[in-house]
């Protein structure tokens, strides 16, 4: 009985919970993020986006700010956010311009890093809260190409020394 209740209970808050209005507001915005997520340690990545603000929206969504987050050791600049983007942007509009960079330490390991960033206003110039927009991204850190190649020559000088002293014995 009790769990012919409780799937009861699950069934009517599947069928509830759809229309019922969210607390929070909605994505107004969409991003698309340039794929130049890599980068050698020592030096910065750019991500340019379009953002765009669908027909959709009942009026202009201004963007008054920005959060983002991003793993360890690396660091986001969001100044060409703050000083390239528009307050806002009215529905149908869209804008192209570098968003941030994302700068990666010498001593930042070679690996895959995940970040996320989104875009804070709404529907007049003083909303902070609520999120426009968001996006998601990885950074790679990839060792130098000169790194690759002296690799690659140590292993060959090592084959063929390997190689000399198999054909002595």
């Amino acid at each position: 009985m009790i769990k012919k209740t409780i799937w009861t209970l699950l069934a009517l808050t599947a069928a509830i919970l759809p229309s019922a209005p969210m607390a929070h507001a909605a994505t107004i915005l969409t991003f698309s993020l340039a794929p130049a997520g890599v980068g050698v340690p020592g030096s910065s990545v750019n991500f340019t986006a379009t953002v765009t603000a669908p027909n959709t929206n009942a009026g202009a969504i201004f963007l008054n700010s920005d959060s983002f987050t991003i793993d360890s050791p690396l660091t986001v600049n969001d100044n060409p956010f703050l000083l390239n983007f528009p307050l806002s942007l009215n529905p149908g509009d869209a804008f192209t311009g570098i968003l941030f960079t994302v700068n990666i330490p010498v001593s930042a390991p070679v690996k895959l890093y995940h970040g996320a960033f989104a875009l804070l206003g709404g529907s007049d110039a003083s909303a902070l809260s609520n999120i426009s927009g968001n996006v998601s991204f990885d950074v790679t850190a990839a060792p130098e190409p000169t790194t690759w190649l002296l690799v690659g020559c140590s292993i060959l000088c090592l084959a063929a020394f390997r190689r000399k002293l198999s054909e002595q014995r």
